[in-house]
């Protein structure tokens, strides 16, 4: 039986109406997952430092020149210093400090922060499992707590292989981080692939295009001014960025049979070495097979207070270059004048 003209046009009028209304719902939805800077926001003013440049380029230089000649390239590695001590006044200094390279786990503070301003707009809401995965994400630097808390902040999941349409709205939600950081004026960085203990399928390899592109990327000055934003809690509200630090508190003096330590096998090294116990040390690690980076904020007794960030690449079972040139800061940085 043929349904009446009248009512065919009246069928797709209904459906004209449902497809629109589901195309505003999820325009809504985007706009509505969209991570907005804190109120009164102002990026951290860090003025280039000659003083500190030389101590860094010495630091760097004394690392490189205990190996082989080319044993470790310049290009091997890149490092950030911010100097702290004065909020008035603060100095940075670089090495290779805005060369894109692939963050490893270290991303996953960029994915902390994004996070914590979502809560605190109340775009999220917590949950004893948020809470869990954000525990586990950074203390114990878990892939597949962050694999889910990046579908959290993102409200995109992992799935198979979409249609061209579909494909790129989700990889517009996907990027949703990227574009948070991106108005805070972050340049040169890509957050917007979860983090794999072995290797991502289905979408997720779709996104890199099946070819290994458009990976995670951080420089060591972006990720600089990530962790000093969080320090002197510029990032987000005082009780967000506190809660932010509470998470990457580490303590270098626990017992602990793990070489890849996050408190003791890296930046941490440098104030076991030295007996530091009053020392005071915030970071995140990253390594894989090729890398080893870390990400670090110290204080000291005697009034040091710095963020670190170096990242090493084709030199992963090195366990020294961080901590030697972390040793180098930790003697020196008191001798240039704040």
């Amino acid at each position: 039986m043929k349904m009446p003209k009248i009512a065919i046009l009246g069928f797709a009028v209904i459906c004209l109406f449902f497809a629109a209304a589901h195309a505003q719902k999820s325009v809504k939805t985007v706009k509505a997952m969209e991570i907005s800077a804190p109120k009164n926001y102002q990026a951290l003013a860090a003025e280039n430092s000659p003083e500190l440049q030389t101590l860094l380029n010495n630091a760097v230089g004394e690392m490189l020149n205990s190996y082989p000649p080319r044993g470790f390239k310049a290009d091997d590695i890149a490092a950030t210093l911010i100097d702290l001590r004065d909020a008035n006044n603060i100095k940075q200094a670089n090495f290779r400090g805005d060369v894109a390279i692939y963050p490893a786990s270290v991303v996953k503070m960029f994915y902390l922060a994004a996070l914590e301003r979502q809560l605190e707009d109340g775009k999220i809401k917590t949950s004893p499992e948020l809470e869990r995965g954000l525990k586990d994400m950074i203390v114990d630097s878990s892939n597949e707590a962050t694999q889910y808390l990046l579908d959290v902040i993102t409200g995109t999941s992992s799935g198979a292989e979409l249609p061209a349409k579909e494909f790129a709205e989700w990889s517009h939600k996907r990027n949703t981080v990227n574009r948070f950081y991106s108005s805070l004026g972050y340049e040169r960085i890509n957050t917007n692939q979860k983090t794999h203990c072995e290797d991502a399928y289905g979408r997720e390899q779709q996104f890199r295009n099946y070819k290994g592109e458009n990976r995670n990327m951080l420089t060591t000055n972006a990720t600089a001014r990530l962790l000093a934003e969080i320090a002197t809690g510029k990032i987000a509200a005082a009780d967000r960025t506190r809660r932010m630090m509470d998470l990457m508190k580490r303590n270098p003096f626990v017992e602990t049979k793990d070489a890849d330590s996050q408190a003791t096998g890296f930046t941490g090294k440098a104030l076991i070495d030295r007996k530091m116990t009053t020392a005071q040390l915030w970071s995140k690690a990253g390594w894989t097979s090729k890398s080893r980076h870390d990400a670090a904020y110290i204080e000291t007794a005697d009034g040091l207070k710095f963020v670190l960030v170096i990242f090493t690449e084709n030199h992963a079972n090195e366990h020294q270059p961080i901590p030697m040139i972390a040793g180098k800061i930790l003697d020196n940085l008191k001798t240039v004048k704040n």
